[in-house]
């Protein structure tokens, strides 16, 4: 009986997954497959187009950083109503000399450099530098985000590149505009894109990589003749084949299909938008929960993004905070809004070079121990969403519940034989929507300038059209990305280590290494940075050994109570003032 029960249940699991993944396969090939539209914002008067405060952090050299730095100027939008700000933790980061670089380069539009360090020693800053925990993206973004023109507010990762028209298209999702003689659609309260990776040292091979990069702007694509000869070698020098494998197949139609039916909020940190009024009301209101006895300034210091500077999965919390709150009474939204939109049709590109298999497992190791505490349930029922687990449930539940083991078959090689052919169905399909992804159907290759609408005021319109980078162009005529055999070759192993990573991330502690430092997380998924005299965490012990960090808890703790607690309480405090 017992194992009747379990093979229904591996069957109803299967069954599940797969709908789950036909949803977002779905709506990937209904959305991906041609350019999206112009921006219906981009028809308004220029007077009526929102403002949009772009933030950049940035933190070391990355692949090509020059070009996905400058396609922020490169967006079709009103040049007067786009202001761009990058965030450097000091002028002796790599990443600074480039940054200067593009704000030369295009010094007829809104961009500024905030670098942190100068914050740090700022004394009209103090007051609020000292509420800031030790998360280093928030810190680098912290004054950027308080003096950010306009209401609308866009972080993109500095490794990210985007097409010429995803500003617009974003402005059109989260405010609801449409194109016109169109009725308006509904508006949402965050945006963001569909993220996918490219190995640049990989794609480069043979083509136009060094010619077409900015001059010295970007990070040198790593030289295979710097690595130890050997077949093994070669395989733990390319993790990011398993990077771009992974973000193109399984992570995609999961996010699509998570993100169209909109039962939770599934968003990752590449590319979000949404309005700061909205952030920073929500914020203040659990900030003035958690210690209703501060006064205005200390609450005002512990608004927007710096509310989450003690948590490492900021682009969580921020999307869980606005998801989670009534919009009907939050001032300045209207009455009727959406929770969280998916921009169809435009992805955020990042290259990434020089990653290795242990690089690729270090992130996919400390993605997974910031959600086990984000979102415990839906991590720990992923191994079963990944592809071996789950089909050896369908074969086994299928070979052996009384109600299909006379159809399927009763045996291991029956299990055998269903187990391969799922997989082979699998694996067809993550093929196909990798061959979507990286055809570059949805990149604008014949934009041409439009005169006709480039606003009086000025626009990135009459900026000459950018050359779309290599990396994100299409093989062309010489087939899809990646030959069958290396695609196949990187999904067996991403497929393979997928169970061996969620191991080690959920069971082997809670340290993560991140931009440099390394943290602990807990429970309440407060962040804390570990020092040197904490080393000992490398070691197996927990966090809590040492009683400076006991205190350390426990002082977080009663501080801070869940971010859902505080909305709520902000919202009864609204009511009654």
């Amino acid at each position: 009986m017992f194992t009747e029960v379990l093979a229904v249940v591996a069957i109803a699991w299967s069954f599940f997954i797969a709908c789950v993944c036909a949803i977002g396969d779905f709506f990937l090939f209904r959305y991906y497959r041609s350019v999206p539209p112009r921006a219906a914002v981009l028809s308004k008067p220029v007077e009526e187009v929102p403002h949009v405060t772009v933030l950049r952090p940035c933190k070391g050299l990355e692949p090509y950083l020059y070009e996905c730095l400058a396609s922020t100027f490169s967006q079709n939008y009103p040049r007067t109503k786009l202001s761009v700000y990058f965030c450097v933790s000091s002028r002796q980061d790599p990443a600074y000399p480039v940054i200067q670089r593009v704000v030369r380069d295009h010094s007829s539009c809104d961009a500024h450099v905030f670098v942190e360090e100068e914050d740090d020693a700022s004394p009209d800053q103090q007051h609020i530098r000292a509420h800031l925990g030790p998360n280093p993206k928030i810190r680098n973004m912290s004054r950027a985000y308080r003096e950010a023109k306009g209401d609308l507010i866009w972080i993109i990762d500095c490794n990210v590149w985007v097409d010429r028209g995803v500003c617009g298209r974003m402005v059109d999702r989260l405010c609801g505009f449409t194109a016109p003689g169109q009725s308006p659609a509904r508006p949402f309260k965050l945006a963001h894109h569909l993220p996918i990776s490219i190995d640049v040292e990989a794609t480069s091979n043979g083509r136009e990589a060094s010619r077409f990069s900015h001059d010295t702007s970007t990070t040198p694509l790593i030289s295979s003749s710097t690595h130890p000869p050997g077949q093994m070698s070669a395989l733990l020098r390319h993790g990011g084949r398993l990077e771009e494998l992974f973000l193109s197949s399984s992570h995609a139609k999961m996010y699509v299909a998570i993100n169209a039916v909109a039962v939770a909020p599934c968003i990752v940190g590449k590319s979000n938008m949404f309005r700061k009024s909205h952030l920073d009301y929500l914020t203040s209101q659990a900030a003035r929960h958690q210690n209703p006895y501060v006064d205005g300034v200390t609450v005002s210091a512990r608004t927007g993004i710096d509310y989450f500077s003690h948590n490492i999965c900021e682009d969580h919390l921020i999307g869980d905070l606005l998801w989670k709150s009534p919009s009907s009474r939050v001032p300045g939204l209207p009455p009727k809004i959406r929770n969280h939109g998916l921009v169809y049709g435009d992805l955020a590109i990042q290259p990434v070079s020089g990653m290795t298999v242990g690089n690729y497992i270090a992130r996919r190791v400390r993605w997974l121990r910031v959600r086990k505490f984000t979102v415990p349930v839906a991590t720990l029922v992923e191994p079963g969403t990944e592809s071996f687990l789950c089909s050896a449930y369908g074969a086994w539940g299928l070979t052996t519940s009384s109600y299909t083991r006379d159809i399927f078959g009763h045996t291991w090689a029956w299990f055998l034989v269903w187990l391969s052919i799922i997989l082979v169905g699998w694996a067809s399909v993550d093929r196909c929507v990798y061959i979507l992804l990286h055809s570059g159907r949805t990149l604008d290759f014949h934009q041409q300038l439009d005169r006709g609408n480039v606003h009086d005021s000025g626009s990135m319109e009459d900026q000459p059209v950018p050359r779309i980078p290599f990396f994100a162009r299409p093989a062309g005529d010489d087939g899809p990305r990646r030959p069958f055999s290396s695609w196949l070759v990187a999904w067996l192993g991403r497929e393979s280590l997928a169970l061996l990573i969620w191991t080690w991330a959920i069971w082997g502690g809670v340290t993560v290494t991140w931009r440099e430092r390394r943290f602990w997380v807990g429970m309440d998924m407060k962040v804390h940075e570990i020092h040197d005299k904490d080393d000992r965490m490398n070691k197996g012990e927990g966090p809590l050994d040492g009683r400076s960090e006991r205190l350390d808890a426990a002082n977080t703790s009663s501080r801070s109570s869940s971010i859902e607690t505080g909305m709520r309480s902000g919202i009864e405090d609204q009511r009654v003032h």
